[in-house]
């Protein structure tokens, strides 16, 4: 059995967290195990899943300068008594630098960068991140992303189309493709039979926009007073988005849902999409919505590889929020034919069933052809 060690934060219900459950729930489990290396302590809603699916979750000392010695033995220590993991793949940024560079001192030989966003938020870490990033091709022998822009900004232009890799945020289609049932049993459930229900699913952040999105819902309320806003997610922004909506009066007009396992259900009960975001990768919760037919409102720093459907679009964010407002209407009046919407994710290569067969042969042929004493290929 192939071993591959993936390098996350923690196994969270979030976008690349489920995005790598996806997979790991297609993989012929006889052929490939999936380990995570945790690098946050926090325990994931993940966790029983993947050990029940016979992975494992190894939780590091965590992603500070100062443990780095330790962190290399502990990495070093895993492989060493796990020699049946022979890829590392790295999620974590820039600071994927840290696995990759300790597999690569165990002796590893395919160890995959995986860029899943087009900027760095500036945090505390922000200089450290910045000089990771510039060591992180260096700790690599391959190169992926979830699309384009993410994969030029973190490993350059000239490497990106000379070996990039693009692996797709691949989802279970059939299961968010739209259901007129479930549509009419939440909104009933929740009192929103007669409303215009806009929808966003996300962490609470700052890459999220949610104070913006916020902005934007207040114009949009005070033209359609029907309309309602779903907020699905948790975060570190939580509250003061919750500050935020009473400071605008739009308290009985945003439902904050938290986290939620049945988030392909909620996609039913909206009428439209909503991601303002600062900065994006290529967003799971994107193609999740277009294949629920949904009309979607994506900000301009959303990568135009997100674009599967017709009723897709991006919209500046230097536009105003009425402007905003205005294309979210205009969109409401229009017919959207939400059943041919998990067809055309299918057909954009977004169907997990097929892309987890396409993924599990990679590993596969990748593993063989290094410890074969080649090198990795694509």
């Amino acid at each position: 059995m192939l071993g591959v060690l993936h390098s996350v934060s923690n196994m969270a219900r979030a976008g690349i967290e489920t995005m790598l459950m996806n997979y790991y729930r297609e993989m012929d489990r006889s052929l490939i195990r999936f380990d995570f290396l945790a690098n946050k302590p926090a325990p994931g809603e993940y966790d029983d899943e993947i050990r029940g699916m016979g992975g494992r979750i190894f939780v590091s000392p965590g992603l500070n300068p100062l443990r780095y010695p330790q962190y290399k033995r502990f990495v070093s220590e895993i492989l060493t008594e796990n020699p049946d993991i022979q890829i590392v793949h790295a999620h974590n940024e820039a600071m994927g630098y840290y696995a990759l560079k300790s597999a690569k001192s165990a002796g590893v030989r395919v160890r995959i960068a995986h860029a899943h966003n087009t900027r760095i938020i500036r945090d505390y870490k922000y200089p450290l991140k910045l000089v990771c990033k510039r060591l992180l091709p260096g700790a690599a022998t391959d190169y992926w992303s979830c699309g384009r822009d993410a994969g030029i900004y973190y490993f350059g232009k000239k490497r990106w189309d000379a070996s990039g890799f693009v692996l797709h945020n691949a989802i279970n289609v059939p299961k968010f493709a739209f259901e007129p049932e479930t549509r009419r049993r939440l909104r009933k459930l929740h009192g929103l039979e007669e409303c215009f229900v806009l929808g966003h699913v996300g962490r609470f952040n700052v890459q999220k926009n949610h104070s913006r999105l916020l902005d934007i819902f207040a114009q949009l309320a005070a033209a359609a007073p029907d309309a309602r806003l779903v907020l699905i997610g948790v975060g570190e922004l939580e509250q003061s988005a919750k500050e935020k909506a009473r400071t605008l009066a739009l308290e009985d007009k945003v439902l904050f849902l938290g986290q939620m396992a049945n988030v392909n259900e909620w996609y039913q009960a909206m009428d439209c999409f909503l991601l303002p975001s600062l900065f994006e990768g290529l967003p799971v919760v994107g193609i999740e919505a277009q294949a629920a037919g949904l009309p979607c409102f994506f900000s301009d720093r959303v990568t135009d590889e997100a674009l599967l459907s017709p009723n897709a679009r991006r919209i500046s964010l230097d536009a105003s929020d009425g402007e905003w407002a205005k294309e979210i209407l205009t969109a409401r009046r229009a017919e959207t034919h939400r059943s041919r919407g998990a067809d055309l994710v299918a057909r954009a290569g977004y169907d997990i069933h097929t892309e987890a067969v396409k993924l599990q042969n990679l590993y596969l042929t990748m593993a063989e052809r290094a410890y074969a004493g080649e090198e990795p290929k694509i």
